[in-house]
């Protein structure tokens, strides 16, 4: 069973989505802020997290920096609000797996999500 991290502030968005990603057998844990968010995923024990830019206490670019730093092989889906091709391009060039805008069809999530734990399972 995989474990996903959710690093969402909109309490409506962060329910959705692990309530669907826990229909759908995964095991999500949600985390409302930007330090929480990076203190969990530097503990090793996710397999992929799904993460917001415009987060309190430390916005999701700095998140996905510093992850990329330390646990480079997490595969993080950039969930955000913020759909400007230049937040798209910092997103992805700074290691982001994956870039999706709000708002969001879940099944497209969730497709995003397979395929990206799919890709890490062969990698290694």
């Amino acid at each position: 069973m995989n474990r996903i991290l959710v690093v969402e502030d909109e309490e409506r968005i962060a329910s959705f989505v692990a309530k669907g990603l826990k229909a759908e057998g995964f095991t999500p844990t949600v985390v409302g802020d930007g330090i929480t968010g990076l203190d969990y995923a530097l503990t090793g024990e996710f397999d992929l997290m799904v993460l917001d830019i415009g987060l309190p206490g430390l916005d999701g670019f700095a998140v996905l920096t510093r992850v990329q730093a330390e646990r480079p092989e997490l595969p993080i889906i950039v969930l955000t609000a913020r759909d400007s091709v230049t937040d798209t391009v910092t997103a992805l060039e700074g290691g982001a797996a994956d870039y999706m805008s709000k708002p969001f069809r879940f099944a497209e999530l969730l497709a995003r999500v397979r395929l990206r734990l799919r890709s890490t399972a062969a990698a290694t």
